[in-house]
């Protein structure tokens, strides 16, 4: 019997965790949706501050938990956190700091204010879910990112971890929205970015820390690119267009989850 192909979501928003919105939607629907399809699936978001902990049920995971994360020459603890979503067999996992996600919001304060630190948060979020999922020995055969909070995954996978087994062979899938930010990042952001297998050389994108450039980031070391948003800035659009790399189109409606499932497929027997 072939074994199943294994799918890692790494997405910026789930809903019921979070309000309503396209991206924190797709967060929760196509997941289940891969996995009725026969493919084994985990899924990772942050633990932002506003998620009700009692009301959704989550619980710390001991044995996943416990490893510091050195960003800016700074430890910090990770805490893995995981909640299931019962009417889809499915179930979350949450990657958690407290200097990081115990603010009551997501990547604005309530001033609508981007957050100064949201660099490190992203460092630390994508840092956190490959070392979990290094931690339950899980090789996916593809990871898909949904949102720019996750645009660092791609680039950490195919440089900092490409000598695991785990990932040696793992194809990325980004899924870009029409939710960026004005801001630029901190100043020193590609510094912060370099650990072992990570150069300067790699992250020479982003040393003007602007969203375009982080999105460029992403695509560059994506296997496969998505169009999340019916529209997307022009921009994003051009990045999209010019990497010359297999990208799909916006889908919705009753044939998306077959065209994910195929557009999965085609990267991973690439």
């Amino acid at each position: 019997m072939m074994e199943s192909k294994k799918v890692l979501f790494v997405s910026q928003e789930i809903t019921p965790y979070l309000p309503e919105t396209e991206l924190s939607l797709i967060g929760r629907t196509l997941p289940q949706a891969i996995q009725e399809t026969g493919k084994e699936i985990r899924t990772f978001m942050p633990k932002y501050g506003n998620i009700n902990e009692r009301r959704n049920q989550l619980h710390e995971v001991i044995r996943l938990s416990g490893m510091n994360l050195i960003i800016d020459d700074t430890d910090h603890p990770l805490i893995i956190k995981v909640a299931s979503i019962q009417a889809a067999r499915m179930q979350v996992y949450f990657i958690d700091n407290e200097d990081y996600f115990h603010r009551k919001n997501t990547v604005v304060d309530s001033g609508e204010k981007f957050f100064e630190d949201n660099d490190e948060r992203m460092i630390f979020f994508a840092r956190g879910v490959l070392e979990t999922v290094r931690k339950l020995r899980w090789s996916p055969d593809l990871v898909h990112c949904h949102g720019w909070f996750t645009s660092l995954v791609p680039l950490y996978i195919k440089k900092a971890y490409r000598e695991d087994p785990l990932f040696a062979d793992s194809k990325v899938a980004f899924s870009f929205y029409d939710n960026g930010f004005d801001f630029p990042l901190d100043p020193s952001f590609s510094e912060k970015l370099l650990i072992d297998g990570v150069s300067p050389d790699h992250v020479s994108m982003v040393k003007k820390p602007a969203y375009e450039n982080l999105v460029n980031l992403a695509a560059t070391y994506s296997d496969g690119l998505i169009q999340g948003s019916a529209n997307l800035p022009d921009p994003i659009s051009e990045v999209l267009k010019k990497t010359g790399k297999p990208c799909l189109d916006y889908v919705s409606g009753e044939e998306y989850v077959k065209k994910f499932s195929v557009f999965y497929d085609s990267l991973i027997n690439d």
